[in-house]
């Protein structure tokens, strides 16, 4: 089996994460604290919390959670959404199990390193790149273009992480009509959506589309609940479902009882939470602008068009990643460089960096940004004034 490279995003949490001043890179929406989300549950979820056994639970998850996540999805049921210990597990199990060595895989770019990463390890793999002169449009036309008989799986993020990018409702529909005449799976991450900008961009879900595609879940992202572990994948292929529940055995057998009641208790009131969620970063955006313009001479911005990370330009000389590398280290505000985000596929644009608008009170990272830039640029200013006047003393 082919090593696995570095995770570099969750080497470099490791480092910084939980150290750090201030998160101003954060991937999932505001949190909650369990009483605050214990408040949204009905009765039989409350008794469930109560009396819950600290026993082994279904490897396929709680009935119970998986009714609560099939009433998400159009036509699906129970019987077709299998839990997960978070999005990761999901993502390398179905990756795992799905491709092998005569395979090809389409992985469109940049996106969560495992999504690409896992299919190197196991097949061919061809990129094709979001467009970052067009607000990382994608263009369904190259994904297609990429396509060859031995095809197994065409990997998508949408809204995407880390760019906040979305393709149009119709290509979307367009890639996975396609892809079903092809016999080409669509591996869906989805883990962004309800976070959209502009809710009538809203996509469908993949596993509403096709009997083949699948869909992956979590309530790390959009709800804000990365602390409980739960994901999943919906799928109408019930028979590659229990495929991957024989795979999990080999992993987590199955998820920690009490996150599956409290993230049943958050999905059944997701609607509440994803309103709450999308207010926050509107109320967020205009800060962060205002921020950016700013520094205008240093930085390129655009809101996310869903989710709640986006992917500005650094215009200063030193680059991103040094850039990244002093903030943190200087006055303790974490950013992740684009470097973080390289692929082996494509190029991803260096001159880039990962900023999360999705928690509450972003402005205190901001404001110690924004002394620091500005300090910085005084001492420039004043090494570049000293540097004229030594000249004009020497030619003296």
């Amino acid at each position: 089996m082919t090593v696995l490279p570095e995770f570099r995003l969750e080497t470099y949490f490791a480092r910084w994460e939980f150290t750090a001043r201030h998160h101003l890179t954060a991937s999932d929406a505001q949190t909650r604290t369990v009483t605050d989300l214990l408040a949204l549950a009905d009765e039989q979820d409350l008794a469930a919390w109560r009396d819950l056994d600290l026993g082994y639970r279904e490897t396929w998850g709680d009935p119970l959670l998986r009714e609560a996540i099939a009433s998400g999805y159009t036509g699906l049921d129970a019987g077709e959404v299998l839990c997960f210990a978070g999005a990761e597990e999901a993502i390398y199990l179905a990756l795992t199990a799905l491709l092998g060595p005569g395979d090809h895989a389409v992985v469109v770019t940049p996106g969560y390193q495992s999504a690409e990463t896992v299919p190197l390890s196991r097949c061919e793999v061809t990129g094709v790149a979001l467009d970052p002169e067009r607000n990382w449009a994608l263009d369904v036309d190259a994904v297609l273009d990429a396509v060859r008989p031995n095809t197994v799986l065409v990997a998508v993020n949408f809204p995407n992480n880390p760019t906040g990018a979305l393709v149009e409702p119709a290509e979307f529909r367009r890639l996975l009509a396609e892809c079903d005449a092809r016999g080409v799976r669509v591996f869906s991450d989805e883990v962004y959506r309800g976070l959209e900008l502009d809710p009538a961009r809203t996509l469908p879900q993949a596993a509403e589309l096709s009997p083949r595609a699948l869909s992956v879940g979590v309530t790390s992202k959009s709800l804000g609940l990365p602390g409980l572990r739960v994901g999943w994948i919906a799928c109408q292929d019930r028979e590659l479902l229990s495929t991957l529940e024989r795979a999990k055995h080999y992993t987590t057998i199955c998820n920690a009882g009490p996150s599956e009641v409290l993230a049943r208790i958050a999905i059944k009131a997701r609607e509440r939470i994803l309103t709450e969620n999308r207010a926050l970063i509107a109320a967020n955006l205009p800060v962060f602008q205002d921020f950016f313009a700013e520094f205008a001479e240093l930085f390129e911005f655009a809101p996310p068009e869903g989710g709640c990370v986006c992917f500005p330009r650094y215009l200063g000389t030193e680059g991103a990643t040094e850039f990244c590398r002093r903030a943190v280290e200087e006055v303790g505000v974490l950013l992740v460089p684009g470097e973080v985000f390289a692929s082996r596929l494509t190029p991803v644009p260096a001159d880039r960096f990962r900023i999360g608008v999705g928690r509450r009170d972003p402005e205190p990272a901001l404001d110690a940004l924004r002394g620091w830039i500005r300090s910085t640029r005084n001492v420039q200013a004043l090494r570049a004034d000293d540097g004229e006047q030594s000249q004009r003393l020497l030619g003296g």
